[in-house]
């Protein structure tokens, strides 16, 4: 495991990330003097963002359903506690995730798909109880998922044949 955030495990199995980048602000608004520089006021912390990046190549590694499922946890507009090797780092939102799909074949699905999810900061007070927890079809736990059968099907048409 790489990192969680709620329910949803980055991992070579499921998605995995080549570049986790922090980015943490300070607030110290400024009031105008006559003469003398701004006086400054440490008023709390500010913008807190993770960006994760990396590439999915689903015929080898990943789950070609987990971007998806991320987008659902950002659909439901919760805030899930964020894990990444030993460190609890809190309450965070997914604000944004962006994917470019190349190498395709010729049903149309990508060979490699690269990432970038961006995630927020929040309060603690707006975590979602269930981690947002998927036991739907898709959510890798069910005979539904699109990867209970040959790893291969989804490239094989699903009956074995180009």
């Amino acid at each position: 495991m790489m990192a969680a955030l709620g329910q949803f495990v980055f991992g070579l199995s499921t998605l995995a990330y080549i570049e986790l980048q922090r980015s943490q602000e300070w607030r110290h608004p400024s009031s105008s003097r006559v003469g003398d520089r701004p006086a400054r006021q440490y008023v709390g912390p500010g913008d807190d963002k993770i960006t994760l990046t990396g590439l999915q190549v689903p015929e080898f590694m990943g789950d070609r359903k987990a971007l998806d499922r991320l987008a659902d946890m950002a659909d439901a507009g919760m805030a899930y506690n964020l894990f990444t090797g030993n460190d609890a780092m809190g309450a965070w939102i997914i604000e944004s995730i962006n994917t470019t799909r190349t190498v395709f074949i010729r049903e149309g699905a990508a060979r490699k798909v690269e990432f970038t999810l961006s995630l927020a900061r929040v309060d603690a007070q707006q975590v979602d109880p269930s981690g947002g927890l998927d036991t739907g079809p898709d959510s890798g736990a069910g005979d539904n998922d699109w990867y209970a059968g040959d790893p291969w099907d989804w490239w094989l048409n699903g009956d074995g044949e180009w």
